[in-house]
């Protein structure tokens, strides 16, 4: 009799609180973020109320992707430190598309400098 309690292995088997956590908040990517906060009409237009998300769509963190449920929540965000790192960010050089990518593949076209004067 005795040992170890056979529900210990699963429990490591689990996903991490961390984890799920993480996974409630799934923002949009970097690139598709950066040409919203380029578009100077999307920050002028009321947004259109929508049932499915929280505070009917009205409350929304453009830097962040994130829609809040009431104006003092996400004012509360704007102070964090997530908020303000991902302005800062934002605010930096452009972030990688799929052309940069393509291109680090070895999918586009070579850059191999200026050609060079034959004599």
């Amino acid at each position: 009799m005795g040992g170890k309690c056979p529900h210990r292995r699963v429990k490591k088997r689990r996903y991490s609180h961390k984890t799920a956590r993480l996974e409630k908040f799934v923002t949009a990517f970097d690139d598709s973020v950066y040409e919203q906060l380029n578009k100077s009409a999307s920050l002028t237009k009321p947004l259109p109320l929508d049932e499915d998300l929280p505070g009917l769509g009205q409350f929304y963190c453009l830097h962040c992707a994130r829609y809040f449920s009431n104006q003092t929540v996400r004012d509360h965000h704007f102070k964090t430190k997530r908020h303000k790192k991902r302005v800062k960010q934002m605010m930096g050089p452009a972030p990688h598309n799929q052309i940069d990518a393509d291109l680090a593949a070895g999918m586009g076209m070579p850059d191999n400098g200026p050609k060079l004067m034959s004599m």
